[in-house]
């Protein structure tokens, strides 16, 4: 199954499923009734998995994850059954110690081929199109603006969704070729209020949420949340004490990561990566753990 002595699950083979599916992070599991998403300790930077895992990462996403599902399901629907594992495909069972924290039961959809991608701060990509003096999905932000600046309200910024490589921003105008203009509006409005929930349980524990991505799908009909939901991976959170605008915080996220990644001299960012040394992984777990703790009051 892909344990180390150290509690790191880098991959899963699980029996009984019609198919599976191995993302960056996730092993997907397709059964008759539901999906299984099995989140691995697994971590990406530049679009390439590293051969070292973090330990607990993956329970950190998928508890984080239901939190916020649970949370938020008075403002929509989400694809989140179970995270029991007695609720889990029999065929599962005897992999149960593995599985338990880090694996959620989940209703089919049909995927929306959009990220739902909401900023309240100029931060990342749209940062980098603000200095070259560039539009930024369609928005022109207003002039003197700093980096991590909070922008005057929050923004809805889609991308596209890519299996591998990078996800590519797009115009609301190509959101609705993607998807047709009734689904654009709702999940641009559905984006923007889950953001806005987000940031307010976020800045009560001493957290700002500086954007975040959602992602959306089809039940009968019906728009619903799926994936992952206000995670470190999906979000950029930084603790509100450390910000100032003109300054990018350290994020509870794999920003140290790809700090280090950025200094090595003899990398160019293409696979395979490199062995992560002790010190990067007992960082970047540290702050994914301790982002959980603040929004849950749990550890993994």
């Amino acid at each position: 199954m892909g344990e180390g002595p150290a509690r790191v699950v880098m991959s899963t083979d699980l029996p009984g499923a019609i198919s599976r599916r191995e993302g960056k992070v996730r092993d997907i599991y397709e059964y008759e009734d539901g999906l299984l998403l099995v989140a691995t300790d697994r971590i990406s930077a530049f679009d390439v998995v590293m051969p070292t895992g973090i330990p607990d990462k993956g329970r950190v996403l998928t508890q984080v994850s239901a939190f916020w599902f649970d949370k938020t399901k008075h403002i929509v629907p989400n694809h989140l059954i179970s995270t029991d594992v007695a609720d889990f495909p029999a065929a599962v069972q005897p992999y149960a110690e593995i599985l338990e924290g880090r694996a959620m039961w989940c209703q089919k959809a049909e995927v929306i081929p959009v990220e739902c991608v909401v900023r309240g701060y100029l931060s990342g990509s749209a940062w980098r199109a603000y200095k070259a003096g560039e539009t930024y999905c369609g928005y022109s932000f207003p002039e003197g603006m700093r980096e991590a600046e909070q922008l005057p309200e929050p923004i809805f910024t889609p991308s596209t969704k890519a299996e591998d490589g990078h996800d590519m921003p797009i115009t609301r105008e190509q959101c609705v070729e993607l998807c047709c203009d009734e689904h654009t509006m709702a999940m641009e409005s559905l984006s923007i209020e889950l953001y806005k929930y987000g940031a307010e349980h976020a800045e009560k524990n001493g957290l700002i949420l500086a954007d975040t991505k959602f992602e959306f799908g089809l039940v009968d009909g019906e728009l619903i949340v799926i994936d992952e939901m206000l995670t470190p991976d999906s979000s950029r959170y930084w603790d509100a004490e450390q910000w100032r605008p003109g300054h990018q915080p350290e994020g509870f996220d794999k920003q140290y990561l790809r700090d280090w990644l950025d200094e090595l001299d003899d990398w160019d960012k293409t696979p395979p990566g490199p062995e992560l040394p002790g010190h990067v992984v007992s960082r970047t777990r540290e702050l994914y753990v301790e982002l959980m703790r603040r929004l849950t009051g749990r550890t993994p």
